[in-house]
């Protein structure tokens, strides 16, 4: 039992230092005979076990942040989740968002797994951080996806409700300012979700699928045998059109596709990758 006075000072003091509730900060002290650094170590150990605890929780909540530098080469993108709603709003967690997408910048992590390692100016990792504020807000907090992606003209785009973002790259501008036409194509992305910038791009084994679910439906309409590849053929255009991003029909204009709208706006102009993450999808 311990055999120091703990005060509401040193509570206070600890609950200051760590951002950890009142009781968990008394807790902690009384645990560790009053030695502040020792109450430090309890405090993380039960971040670290609500961690666990949580593991198998679902995140649909949180936040997407998104950098793009300033000459436009480079974005990152950063999701945040979380298991509620209420959270996402919270301020801890908010900072730790902003935290983690300047981390990012500051040190171009290729992975999710070298941004979770990278040490925060306190000295504690990325995952450290995270696992700390686990254990101070009680749910499950993860870094559900990053991207860092490169190239002529990157574009970035993030839903009002700072649960979807979007970063598109764009190559062959020749000096024409494509900002506007970037946005417009980002929020296609948004909106539209491809599965591909163009045919090519496609999983062979979504090809696959869309081939036999196609043939399966053309069959029970009783069409002869030999026009189900025609006729599966057509299919998986229509497929590719509705599909993949420079193949859609665009959203602000119907009457060109993506690749034309593109092409319009510059001559050669194109996408060639992007980056959609939403929470909760």
């Amino acid at each position: 039992m311990s055999t120091v006075q703990i005060t509401a000072a040193d509570v206070n003091k600890l609950r200051q230092q760590t951002g950890a509730g009142m009781m968990d900060c008394k807790k902690a002290l009384v645990e560790a005979n009053g030695d502040f650094e020792a109450a430090v170590d309890l405090l993380r150990k039960k971040g670290q076990k609500v961690s666990a605890a949580r593991s198998g929780n679902a995140t649909s909540e949180g936040l997407v942040s998104i950098n793009v530098s300033a000459d436009g080469t480079n974005g990152k993108l950063v999701a945040l989740a979380c298991e509620t709603e209420p959270v996402s709003k919270v301020e801890d967690f908010r900072n730790l968002a902003q935290a983690v997408l300047a981390a990012a910048v500051a040190n171009n992590p290729a992975s999710t797994e070298e941004l979770s390692a990278i040490t925060l100016e306190d000295g504690r990792t990325v995952a450290e951080t995270i696992t700390e504020l686990t254990g101070k807000i009680g749910e499950k907090i993860v870094i559900q996806d990053y991207a860092n992606v490169s190239g002529e003209k990157i574009v970035s785009y993030i839903h009002s409700n700072g649960k979807m973002g979007v970063l598109v790259v764009f190559e062959g501008a020749n000096g024409v300012d494509i900002t506007e036409a970037g946005k417009d194509v980002a929020m296609q992305i948004a909106a539209m979700n491809p599965v591909a910038v163009d045919k090519d791009g496609v999983d062979p084994a979504t090809i696959e699928r869309e081939i036999e679910i196609a043939k399966d439906v053309i069959r029970q309409e009783g069409k002869p045998e030999e026009m189900v590849e025609k006729i599966a053929a057509g299919k998986l255009n229509k497929f590719y059109k509705d599909s993949t991003l420079l193949n859609q029909e665009f959203v602000k204009d119907g009457s060109v596709d993506v690749r034309k709208f593109l092409d319009n706006t510059a001559k050669g102009l194109t996408v060639t990758a992007f980056k959609r993450v939403q929470l909760g999808s």
